[in-house]
């Protein structure tokens, strides 16, 4: 029987290489992967962008979100079919008509605190909406990068992932959702137990909002990289559930 597709989706701050552990996990189990490079524009944006991508993987699909990317897999795999399950890692899932922003501020996270501001580029001829939020990107200041986001990496990793963050527009934490897949897709949740972006309470609330198979990871905010093999068997468990 052919394995699904895994197809891996970061959240905001970081890029496709922090799966790197976990891509080289699922590939020596024979899994095919797809790591894909979320734009962090804005939440409709990036999910009509996966969706796009979609119609080109054959086969059954198991998303996997970690922190905004959560919110990105369940947009895009709302009235998709072909997606047998979403794998949330230490990330967002809003209800319809909540924005990570809201349940940044609801469970206590520090990502509108600890971020610095830049200015969005905007590309020539066109101005920013008026009624929209300010037209900027965040990026988590570079001092606190360790310790909030990637407690659980050595200091030279830790490091070049702050100096090599993805920007996220400001647009994207603050956009409502829609109407969420994870109503109708099987859900899987792996809390991070210490983690310092999204409280683990929060996390745990949301795993029992939206039904998932949850685990426990003892690792702070970027999981698949401090505790990988822990984030793989849960995502083998989710495709053979499928």
């Amino acid at each position: 029987m052919n394995k699904p597709v895994i197809v891996l989706v970061h959240g905001a701050f970081t890029d496709a290489s922090s799966w790197a552990g976990v891509t080289r996990a699922l590939q020596k189990d024979g899994y095919p992967v797809v790591a894909t490079a979320n734009p962090l524009r804005g939440l409709r944006h990036d999910a009509r962008y996966l969706r796009s991508l979609l119609t080109s993987v054959p086969g059954s699909v198991v998303l996997v979100g970690h922190n905004y990317g959560g919110a990105v897999i369940s947009e895009a795999a709302t009235g998709l079919g072909g997606v047998i399950a979403l794998v949330f890692v230490a990330a967002l899932a809003p209800e319809e008509g909540e924005s990570c922003a809201d349940l940044d501020t609801r469970y206590g996270g520090p990502a509108m605190r600890i971020t610095q501001p830049l200015p969005l580029p905007v590309p020539p001829g066109e101005l920013p909406a008026r009624d929209g939020p300010p037209h900027i990107e965040l990026l988590i200041d570079p001092a606190q990068f360790d310790t909030m986001f990637a407690p659980d990496v050595d200091a030279e990793t830790a490091n070049g992932l702050a100096v090599s963050q993805r920007p996220v527009a400001l647009a994207a934490l603050t956009e409502k959702a829609g109407p969420p897949g994870w109503r109708t897709v099987p859900c899987y949740f792996a809390v991070a137990a210490d983690d310092r972006m999204i409280p683990a309470w929060g996390q745990r609330e949301m795993a029992a909002r939206i039904g998932a198979v949850t685990v426990e990871v003892p690792a702070g905010h970027a999981a698949m990289l401090g505790r990988s093999e822990d984030i793989v068997r849960l995502i083998v468990t989710a495709a053979g559930a499928g």
